[in-house]
C-alpha cells in the first residue's frame, strides 16, 4: 500500500525570510507542530482537504483530499515547471515530524533535479538525521524561551548535526525580546561555528507582539558580530510585497 502524507497547502511564490529572499520556490507547507509559538500565525491541524494552486503565482486553487499518496504528491509537485523554481520548500508546522514520509518522497523529487530546501524549529535533530541526506540547504530557527519551555541544547544538538550541508540560523526578535536571551543564542552558535550565517528576524506584528525599534536591532547587531563574522537583519519580505 502507498505511503501517504498529509499536506496543508501548496504554491508557487517568493521566498520571503532568510539571505535566499526573492527566490522562486514551490511550497509544499506539513500541518502539525511540536512547538506552539506565541508568534506563530500558521495553522496547524490537519484538514480533511488541502489547497493546491493550479496556476503557479495565480492564487487559484484546487481542492484536493487529505492524506495523499506520495506518488501522487509527486504528480502534484511535477505540474509545476521545476526549471522556473530555485528549490522545493518543506515547511510547516514542522516538517520533520513526517521524517519517515520525507524519506519516501524527496528521492522522487530530487531525481527531477530540483533542490530540497528544509525550514525547520531546530529542535528534532533524531527526525533530521533520517533525512539529511536528501536535504540541500536547512533553514534552523533558535526559538528563544517562552513560557517554560527552553531549547539551547537541542538546538545544539541539532545544529551539529546540520553542518555537513548548507545550514542558516534564523532567530525571530520582538521589542520584549532579552538581551541575555540573544546573548545564549550568540554563544551558543559560537560555539559551534562562527562562520554561520545569522539572521535577526524583526517579527511580523502580530497580537500584542510589536517589531523591535531600530535602535534595538542595530545593537543587538552589533552584539553578535563581537562573536560572529555574518550576521543580517532581515524582516519578512513577503508580507509587505502581498505574496503568499
Amino acid at each position: 500500500m502507498m505511503l501517504k502524507i498529509p499536506v496543508s497547502e501548496i504554491f508557487s511564490s517568493i521566498q520571503g525570510e532568510g539571505p535566499y529572499v526573492g527566490t522562486r520556490q514551490i511550497f509544499l507547507r506539513l500541518p502539525k507542530c511540536n512547538l506552539k509559538c506565541p508568534y506563530c500565525d500558521t495553522k496547524t491541524s490537519v484538514p480533511d482537504k488541502f489547497p493546491m494552486e493550479t496556476i503557479p503565482g495565480s492564487r487559484c486553487f484546487d481542492e484536493m483530499n487529505n492524506p495523499i499518496a506520495i506518488d501522487e504528491l509527486v504528480r502534484l509537485l511535477l505540474s509545476y515547471d521545476f526549471s522556473l523554481h530555485h528549490s522545493l520548500s518543506i515547511t510547516g508546522g514542522e516538517p520533520l515530524i513526517w521524517a519517515d514520509e520525507l524519506q519516501a518522497l524527496l528521492p522522487l523529487i530530487i531525481q527531477n533535479k530540483l533542490a530540497i530546501y528544509l525550514e525547520t524549529n531546530g529542535t528534532l535533530p533524531s527526525q533530521l538525521h533520517k533525512i539529511l541526506p536528501l536535504v540541500d540547504i536547512i533553514s534552523m530557527d533558535i526559538k528563544l524561551p517562552f513560557g517554560d519551555q527552553v531549547f539551547w541544547d537541542i538546538h545544539e544538538s541539532f545544529l551539529r548535526e546540520s553542518l555537513s550541508k548548507e545550514v542558516f540560523i534564523k532567530i525571530v526578535v520582538d521589542e520584549k525580546t532579552s538581551i541575555q536571551d540573544l546573548l545564549k543564542a550568540r554563544d551558543l552558535i559560537a560555539g559551534v561555528n562562527p562562520l554561520l550565517l545569522t539572521i535577526l528576524q524583526p517579527v511580523t506584528k502580530i497580537n500584542d507582539i510589536n517589531s523591535p525599534k531600530p535602535r534595538q536591532l542595530l545593537d543587538w547587531q552589533r552584539l553578535f558580530l563581537e562573536k560572529l563574522i555574518n550576521v543580517r537583519v532581515i524582516p519578512q519580505t513577503h508580507v509587505f510585497m502581498g505574496q503568499l
